[in-house]
């Protein structure tokens, strides 16, 4: 393999030899992956992705990946949490930068700010196709996501289905992008706040799982937050017990079936596709002690809320920081 001329990539080049995912939006990232991965499948079917974490990518690692190859395969390398590279290791990343091959993509997935700033600012000035992956935090943000998401279908939606949809879903992007893909897969015409109503009547229901979601993915501070949301609105405390405890449960049972696709873990796990997929995102980090120390901290909220306790809405905090904190013992 020869490396290319070192030129200015163009934004919409997604074998561009860098890409360079920068913010903390986990759906946008992912999707900024996929879609380098797919146009790399593309062009070649039997494309060698390699998706590392910063702890695998160690000195000496990207040499070993981005060797010269007997049959010149295409490669897509995903390098995730990059701002967390060890120093050795960013100096190798930035001598890549210098002289990358045509025939190997670099996805590289990086919060943004300070913490690994030299090799954003080494990898921008290398001339990376850029991706911008933002944390939404304003109900405005997640309304325009929407509206894009039901643009991007081909579909129309009124403005009050929009934002319905944002009060029924929450403020989890990827739980937002699959209701809307629902409703454009289920519904013809034009998509209204009244079809919002009929699929997500149980706004109680969907706040208590918003709770739940981000507690399991490790997210503490964003999970108090919409538990103050969800009390602060009148849903039942027993539905946000319940609900982590499914959350806890599915990666349990997750965590120790057998690998396959989607279709077949759904029938023998009894969840439909699409939570399978969801939960195999957020199991990242968790170990089977995890699984038990939140097991049993749902269990002590459950009999604080349902009367064991002074103070349901305390019980109910220990519990999401529990849980998210066993989310993350393998970090």
């Amino acid at each position: 393999m020869t490396p290319p001329r070192n030129q200015k990539n163009s934004s919409d080049d997604l074998l561009a030899p860098v890409t360079l995912a920068v913010g903390q939006e986990d759906l946008l990232l992912d999707r900024a992956v996929q879609e380098v991965v797919a146009a790399a499948r593309a062009a070649d079917a039997d494309t060698d992705v390699r998706d590392l974490t910063s702890e695998q990518l160690q000195p000496g690692t990207l040499a070993e990946l981005t060797s010269p190859s007997l049959f010149a395969e295409r490669k897509v390398l995903v390098v995730r949490n990059a701002q967390d590279l060890s120093a050795d290791t960013i100096k190798d990343v930035k001598a890549y930068l210098d002289a990358p091959f045509e025939e190997i993509t670099l996805v590289l997935l990086h919060a943004g700010g300070a913490k690994g700033k030299g090799l954003l600012d080494a990898a921008r000035k290398a001339g990376a196709r850029e991706v911008a992956c933002p944390k939404t935090t304003k109900p405005a943000e997640r309304l325009t996501f929407v509206r894009q998401e039901f643009r991007a279908l081909g579909r129309s939606a009124t403005p009050e289905a929009c934002q319905a949809l944002v009060d029924s879903i929450g403020s989890d992007l990827r739980e937002l992008a699959s209701a809307v893909s629902q409703l454009t897969a289920d519904v013809e015409g034009t998509i209204d706040e009244a079809i919002v109503g009929r699929y997500y009547t149980g706004r109680a229901e969907a706040s208590s799982f918003n709770v739940a979601d981000r507690a399991v993915e490790g997210r503490a501070a964003e999970a108090l937050e919409a538990l103050r949301w969800s009390l602060s609105t009148g849903v039942p405390a027993v539905l946000i017990t319940s609900a982590l405890a499914q959350g806890v449960r599915a990666i349990g049972k997750l965590s120790s079936a057998r690998g396959g696709r989607p279709a077949d873990l759904a029938r023998e796990l009894g969840m439909p596709p699409w939570k399978i997929d969801r939960v195999r995102q957020q199991m990242r980090g968790w170990t089977p002690d995890g699984v038990s120390i939140a097991l049993r901290a749902v269990a002590e909220a459950d009999a604080g809320v349902k009367g064991g306790g002074d103070d349901p809405e305390y019980a109910l905090e220990k519990a999401v920081v529990a849980v998210a904190r066993a989310a993350r013992l393998r970090r």
